[in-house]
């Protein structure tokens, strides 16, 4: 019986340490597959969308966004901008044919009359032969095709995709951006192709958006209300205004209504008539140029006329609700920060203390213009989140200005809700950034493992970002590039604004015409070319929230082309399990109209803050940091991270547990020794 016994106790503790090697194995099997996950995904972000539609045409959209987002780097713009090309005559059916094709294709659709005839006029032709390659998988793009006559196959990595005839549209991303032909497009057959460049198409949207701008402001100078406001409050109302068309007779304000809106005439003629005993009589014609209805603005009136459209007449007006008389605001000296003792050589890096990459440099994080390692002092007192970029990189995609300028902002920055520079260091190869490590990892990860966020942790990242705004917007900084990812994580639960290579100091009332930032976040006015300012921070905030609370962001698709039609058309679908106060305040940021976003109107960001979906929020507590954040329970505990732990986790490990893991990069950028970062 003994013997029995003791024969049973060795089999179980055999079983049990079966068990314990299998469980073992299993963590380990799990370690790799999220690894592989990882990589992925980073795979995945790095590979651009297709150009061409696809043949099916019944795409369904991804409900849940599962890649990272690709960024667009703007290119510098010439301060003057001249049409290079001269204008090519086209007979009646070649101008019909072009313009149905940029009519029905869904972003060109989006010009103007104006716009469009500017396109056929400047449409050059370029003749292909049969197997001649018009566009090659994997090179640099900047023009755009309308096939006028002939057939074109195609093709991504030797599969075909479809055929291309006339009155086809192709390649017409790269009339916004420069970005990587992503598939083949070879002529079947002799081939007569109408064609744009990216520059050219970028003039004729830009010196037409300028040109109204200043008419505009020219109108409104002539106004006897408007006289003395200073031209930032003369812009804010600019951007407040919505274009209206009217047919012949039709009235525009009528005598005896109530006034609301003030017009300024674009186009055509209009007719003001008064009731004399009944009858109409007329008092004067007006044109280009001129205004009605300014009374509406400054107080309660009714009309005094009736004035009516005579022929087709085009106005610029603006609501009295829409009014903007925003104060204009004095650019603070930037604060200076403490200069850093930190040594380059003092820095060492922190290795894997397990899994498939044990051993290896921790990486942080990838993206286009480099890597985030994690470093700590020889003493092994603090982390440190290093940005590493290749100097060549940086030439090759002429991004020199940003990154400088980004260095300059964030040497300034003296913020809670902003990454902290300790140094920056280069050498002939890299330039490196030594950040402030954010041990809670990235907003986007934990978006990614919770699917979505439930409304009180979305409300305390946002009150984050607001605050992140209002200090970089008072010192007239732009950031232009929000996202979950530029979100990273204190080990309190407190979110800070990463990456600032896409930020620009802009005057107020001025406005820039570059075409950068992330699709699904970009404003209308970056994807019209009309010229942007720091309104586009408050639509970006807007699509942020609803990605936070839905897990996707509003406007999404396979093909960029397609997300940017969306955005053109600014249809917003809400799920059902949204809140009121949440869809009130996603459409206020997300107006189409800068002037009239919540954030750009008449008190600032304080309209913001008043928002009732941050009628839980004290504000002041949030920034001496005494809120006690609901994003702390989605960070992971740490059993070492710069001398601070979170409360809440029930597994321990090593500080970066919060983070994706990244194989190591052994390749080294090539030496780049044009001196342009002298002063960096």
């Amino acid at each position: 019986m003994e013997k029995q016994l003791e024969e049973l106790k060795q089999q179980l503790e055999k079983q049990c340490l079966i068990n314990q090697e299998l469980q073992r194995q299993n963590k380990d099997l799990e370690q790799r597959l999220q690894e592989k996950e990882t990589l992925l995904q980073h795979l995945q972000s790095q590979y651009h969308d297709l150009e061409f539609p696809s043949q099916s045409g019944n795409e369904i959209d991804p409900e849940v966004r599962t890649s990272r987002a690709a960024v667009i780097a703007s290119e510098p713009i010439p301060e003057t901008l001249e049409i290079k090309r001269t204008r090519v005559k086209k007979t009646d059916i070649e101008t019909n044919l072009i313009v149905k094709a940029i009519q029905k294709n869904d972003f060109l659709s989006r010009l103007d009359e104006e716009q469009t005839a500017m396109m056929v006029d400047l449409l050059v032709v370029s003749n292909f032969n049969l197997g001649d390659d018009v566009i090659k998988e994997g090179s640099e793009g900047d023009s755009m095709y309308i096939v006028a006559a002939g057939e074109l196959s195609v093709t991504q990595a030797g599969r075909s995709l479809r055929k291309l005839t006339t009155g086809d549209v192709f390649g017409e991303l790269a009339i916004l951006y420069n970005c990587k032909r992503t598939a083949t497009v070879k002529a079947n057959t002799a081939v007569r192709l109408w064609c744009m460049e990216r520059q050219t198409y970028r003039t004729i949207i830009t010196n037409k958006s300028k040109k109204k701008r200043e008419q505009l402001m020219g109108f409104l100078k002539t106004s006897r209300t408007l006289k003395d406001l200073n031209d930032v409050q003369l812009s804010k109302i600019i951007d407040s205004m919505e274009e209206v068309k009217y047919q012949d007779k039709d009235v525009i304000v009528r005598e005896g209504a109530e006034a609301h809106t003030f017009y300024i005439i674009l186009k055509g003629e209009v007719l003001v008539t008064k009731n004399v005993n009944g009858h109409q009589k007329q008092i004067r014609r007006m044109g280009k140029g001129e205004h009605f209805g300014e009374q509406a603005l400054i107080r309660e009136v009714l009309r005094t006329a009736t004035c009516t459209a005579d022929g087709p007449v085009t106005c610029f007006s603006i609501d009295k609700d829409s009014k903007v008389l925003q104060e204009a605001q004095a650019p603070e000296k930037p604060s200076s920060s403490p200069s850093s003792t930190l040594r380059f050589k003092d820095l060492v890096p922190v290795f894997y203390q397990e899994g498939r990459y044990q051993g290896d440099p921790v990486t942080l994080g990838v993206g286009g213009f480099g890597r985030v390692e994690l470093m700590t002092t020889v003493k092994h007192g603090t982390y440190y989140a290093m940005k590493k970029i290749s100097k060549k990189n940086i030439v090759a995609k002429r991004q020199e200005e940003h990154m400088l300028f980004e260095k300059k902002i964030l040497k300034a920055i003296q913020c809670d809700f902003i990454v902290k520079l300790h140094a920056a260091f280069k050498d002939t190869r890299y330039i490196y950034m030594v950040m402030e490590f954010c041990g809670g990892g990235e907003i986007w990860t934990k978006l990614k493992q919770a699917g979505r966020f439930n409304e009180p942790i979305a409300v305390f990242v946002t009150a984050c970002v607001v605050e992140a705004y209002a200090y970089l917007h008072k010192k007239n900084i732009m950031y232009r590039d929000l996202k979950p990812e530029n979100l990273m994580l204190d080990l309190k639960g407190y979110v800070k604004l990463v990456d600032f290579g896409f930020a620009k100091e802009l005057v107020r009332a001025e406005k820039t015409y570059s075409f950068v930032g992330t699709p699904e976040y970009m404003a209308p006015e970056i994807i019209k070319n009309q010229g942007h300012d720091f309104a586009v921070d408050f639509w970006s905030l807007g699509i942020l929230i609803y990605e936070l609370l839905v897990g996707s962001p509003p406007f999404s698709s396979s093909e960029p082309q397609k997300i940017y039609a969306k955005i053109l058309d600014g249809v917003l679908n809400y799920p059902p399990y949204l809140s009121e106060a949440s869809k009130s305040i996603i459409s206020k940021l997300c107006r189409p109209r800068p002037g009239q976003r919540l954030g750009n109107t008449k008190n600032g960001i304080k309209d913001v803050r008043h928002h009732r979906w941050f009628s839980s929020m004290n504000w002041h507590k949030l920034r001496v940091g005494q809120i006690n954040a609901p994003t702390v329970r989605l960070i992971r505990k740490a059993s070492q991270t710069a001398g601070r732990v979170c409360l809440l986790s029930h597994e321990k490990g090593p500080c970066y547990i919060n983070f994706d893991r990244f194989p190591l990069d052994q390749t080294k950028a090539d030496e780049e020794l044009s001196g342009w970062d002298r002063d960096f």
